[in-house]
C-alpha cells in the first residue's frame, strides 16, 4: 500500500506493535511522528527508518503529561497544517490481581494511559484530521475488554472504556470523512504478552510484523468502515 505523503502519528512507537506499524508506514512513504517515552529508543527507530530513506519524526513525551499532547497537537498543526493517520497502540497490563486488593494508584495509572490519553488524543487531534482529506484513525483494544477474566479486572475495565470512546467517537463522525477503528491483536509476541504470560512460549505467538497487514488495510484511503472492531486472524 501506498502512503506516500501522508502525515501518521503512532503513539507507542518504541516497541511490539507500534514499531512494526510505524516502520511500515514509512516504508510506505509516510511521514510518521513516533510517539515514546525513551528518547534512545525513539532514535534507534529513528536511525532505522531514516536509513531506509523514510521520514520520521521522534515526539519523546510521557502521554499522561497531557499538556505535552496539546503542544504535540500545536506542533503538528505548526509543521504540516493536518494530520492525516492517528494510531492510538499506547497501554499498560496493569496490574493482573484480584479486583479487591487493586492499588488505586496502579489502577488510576492504567486508566489514564489506555483511556484518558486516548481522549485527550482525540481532543488534540480532531481538528487536524479533518483538515486531511482521507482521515484514518486505529486504536488497539484486546479481546479482555468483554471476556471478564479473572484478576484481569483493571486492564479489561480500562479497555473496555477505549472501546465505548472510540466507538462514540466514530458515531459522531459517520457522516464525514473521518474513519475510526479498533483492532483487536489477540495474544502477539510482545513484552506485554510476556509479562502477563510469563510461562508461555513466545514462539507460538505471531509477531508484531505479522500484524501490519490489517493495520495497513484499517489505515489506507481506500478503507470506508467506521465504527468497527477488527479481530486479527492468524
Amino acid at each position: 500500500m501506498d502512503f506516500k505523503g501522508k502525515v501518521a502519528l503512532v503513539t507507542g512507537a518504541t516497541r511490539g506493535i507500534g514499531y512494526a506499524v510505524a516502520r511500515h508506514l514509512a516504508e510506505r512513504g509516510a511521514h510518521v511522528i513516533l510517539v515514546g517515552r525513551t528518547q534512545s529508543a525513539l532514535e534507534n527507530l529513528y536511525d532505522r527508518i531514516t536509513a531506509k530513506g523514510g521520514e520520521a519524526t521522534g515526539a519523546p513525551i510521557d502521554l499522561t503529561d497531557y499538556e505535552a499532547i496539546d503542544r504535540l497537537g500545536a506542533a503538528v498543526y505548526e509543521r504540516w497544517g493536518r494530520l492525516d493517520i492517528l494510531v492510538g497502540n499506547a497501554g499498560v497490563l496493569g496490574q493482573l490481581t484480584p479486583t479487591s486488593h487493586s492499588d488505586p494508584n496502579e489502577f488510576e495509572k492504567a486508566v489514564a494511559i489506555n483511556m484518558t490519553a486516548n481522549m485527550r488524543l482525540i481532543r488534540a487531534f480532531e481538528p487536524l484530521l479533518l483538515q486531511s482529506e482521507t482521515p484514518r484513525c486505529v486504536f488497539v483494544t484486546s479481546g479482555a475488554a468483554h471476556k471478564a477474566r479473572p484478576f484481569w479486572g483493571c486492564y479489561a475495565a480500562t479497555k473496555a472504556a477505549l472501546n465505548a470512546l472510540v466507538l462514540s467517537w466514530a458515531a459522531e463522525h459517520k457522516n464525514d470523512k473521518l474513519r475510526v477503528n479498533l483492532i483487536n491483536p489477540g495474544p502477539v509476541r510482545t513484552q506485554m504478552r510476556a509479562k502477563a504470560m510469563p510461562g508461555e512460549d513466545p514462539d507460538t505467538l505471531p509477531a508484531p510484523d505479522d500484524l501490519v497487514p490489517l493495520f495497513l488495510d484499517a489505515l489506507s484511503s481506500e478503507q470506508n468502515e467506521t465504527g468497527k472492531i477488527f479481530d486479527f486472524q492468524r
